[in-house]
């Protein structure tokens, strides 16, 4: 079917707005080499005197300019905020101002997943056409706590679409709105244009754009491994929080049950600070009630290098228990050996290493706790099969998202799930390259989560991951945390809604038989609720001491205060 006039409009609005952005740049000379950057890093030389958050902006834009729709083209932005620069002289103005407070991400570019409201110019979308056009009545409260940190909201980066909750097979990174984000160590793409090596999902944008300093950090989503996967395949740390740490309010959601934000930065330092900036009580969300005794504002104090001296982490692997030896049996030959590597390091900063499954391992997830989806998308190898998802979100998914379009006003694109469903089987060409299967699925069900099978389901998810699973796993060990490859350990910890932290572990060089450039694989920290103080603990310690992340040789220092072009 022919794209109707409005949405090829908006397929290339975000390009449009990119380009009123480079019309001031030819006014600004970038004062500050922004490639692999700190925070602290920046403030420093805001305190000097030598940088102005105007300039700043100009910098990252510059980079984004030359390596997000230009060079390699890794397409990780969706949109510019068009006031960015403006935005930017004011705070520079304030800031000589004795009556400005200046914490540390006062006039600091922070780029945010396409899921997450902005009350201003740019559009919240989730990476689907019908929502193009949608601008959002009021600022999500992480957005509203960065705009009162001082943060600069540059702009919104792309992702997998619905995160990743539309169709079974669609790659990582791939939007209606935006098309395929790639990873920026391995650009290579399939005779149908999927990466080769994912660049992780479903806040595939935000893992890029942190890694190729796009902006100082990100904030991404994750409803079961939509942080930790792009963290650990871009080589950036990313915290995905304890349910309720961080509210959800004016986040489009996917399952409220599992759905946080969460940072993703270059360094755990940067992650940290963040983290402290996007905490709070909300009364939009009552999650976050439970997180009143815990939540802290600054989480730096425990960046302590020495932090896992005494810790007992566990690895839960033993080859003599296949049935549940689920996270470390399937491993390759390279993700051992990084694994490997990582365990002996823990080893040598003082950690008590315990060997052991989770007795359930092989139980979460299984049956009482999915729903058949038939796969209609073509490029999938599970085409006309049924595949098992996971029956809290196909239930969840409806009624939450549901409520969220009814927020957006009389103004809506669309209000419904069912209407989303209905534009795209109207605009098949534009919408439905992998199909719709799931979003099918999800709209089947009554949507109000009153059904048997979806109360059943979460009180399993519940048992199986939290009371038998983690919680039982460290008690049993007297454990301070475990240690999972990658992403691997996701789903068990976010039906659970524990956190995690997942830092750079290593480099892999191959994709089943075929040889790459070298790309990351992360190494990652779950506890308990509310310990993201021993988890920044952990990982930072981990990271100062062995300093594995490298940026992408893709997108270089730019411009000659760099050395570069």
């Amino acid at each position: 079917m022919k794209k109707s006039r409005d949405a090829v409009a908006v397929l290339v609005s975000p390009i449009l707005v990119l380009g009123l952005c480079w019309q001031p740049l030819q006014a600004q000379t970038p004062a500050f080499c922004v490639a692999e950057k700190s925070i602290t890093d920046i403030q420093a030389a805001f305190s000097s005197q030598t940088l102005t958050s105007k300039q700043l902006v100009a910098a990252y834009l510059a980079r984004i300019q030359a390596y997000d729709k230009q060079g390699p083209k890794v397409n990780a932005v969706l949109e510019i905020n068009p006031d960015a620069l403006k935005i930017a002289g004011n705070l520079d103005i304030r800031r000589s101002l004795p009556t400005t407070v200046k914490g540390p991400l006062y006039g600091v570019p922070i780029l945010l997943k396409d899921n997450i409201d902005t009350a201003d110019k740019m559009h919240t979308t989730a990476g689907t056409v019908a929502l193009a056009s949608s601008i959002a009545p009021r600022d999500a409260f992480v957005t509203k706590k960065l705009r009162e940190a001082g943060a600069i909201i540059l702009g919104k980066a792309n992702l997998t679409e619905y995160a990743n909750f539309m169709a079974i097979g669609m790659p990582s990174g791939y939007s209606s709105l935006g098309g395929q984000v790639l990873n920026p160590y391995v650009l290579t793409v399939d005779a149908n244009g999927i990466p080769l090596v994912t660049p992780g999902g479903s806040s595939s944008g935000p893992g890029v754009a942190a890694a190729t300093s796009f902006a100082a950090a990100t904030v991404g989503t994750e409803t079961s491994g939509s942080l930790l996967s792009p963290g650990s395949a871009n080589g950036v740390v990313a915290i995905k929080p304890t349910v309720g740490l961080i509210s959800r309010a004016g986040i489009i959601p996917l399952a409220a049950s599992q759905d946080t934000a969460g940072p993703m930065a270059r360094t755990v330092r940067d992650a940290a600070i963040l983290l402290g900036a996007l905490t709070g009580v909300d009364p939009n969300d009552p999650a976050t009630l439970a997180s009143a005794p815990y939540a802290l504002t600054d989480y730096t104090p425990f960046l302590d290098p020495n932090g896992l001296a005494g810790a007992r982490i566990g690895i839960p692997r033993n080859a003599n228990d296949p049935a549940n030896n689920v996270y470390y049996g399937n491993l390759n030959a390279e993700q051992r050996t990084i694994m490997n590597n990582a365990i002996a390091k823990l080893q040598e900063l003082g950690a008590v290493i315990v060997e052991a499954n989770i007795p359930n391992a092989g139980q979460v997830g299984g049956p009482g706790t999915t729903t058949g989806v038939f796969v209609t998308n073509p490029f999938s190898p599970s085409l006309g099969q049924t595949v098992n998802v996971s029956t809290v979100l196909v239930y969840e998914f409806k009624n939450n998202l549901n409520t969220y379009l009814a927020g957006l006003g009389p103004n809506a694109p669309i209000r419904t799930l069912s209407e989303q469903i209905a534009f795209n089987n109207a605009n098949p060409d534009t919408t439905l390259r992998f199909k719709q299967d799931i979003l099918v699925a999800s709209d089947a069900t009554i949507g109000d989560l009153s059904e048997p099978e979806y109360t059943t389901a979460r009180q399993l998810d519940i048992q199986q991951a939290r009371i038998d699973g983690i919680d039982a796993y460290m008690n049993q060990n007297n454990l301070d945390a475990i240690l999972f490859p990658a992403n691997f350990g996701a789903g068990i910890a976010a039906k659970a809604g524990y956190p995690s932290i997942v830092v750079p572990a290593g480099y892999r060089t191959t994709v089943g038989s075929l040889s790459t450039p070298p790309y990351p694989f992360g190494a990652t920290f779950t506890g308990r609720a509310w310990s993201e103080p021993q988890l920044i603990k952990y990982a930072y310690a981990y990271e100062q001491y062995t300093l594995v992340r490298q940026p992408p040789i893709t997108t270089p220092p730019l411009g000659a205060l760099c050395g570069g072009r």
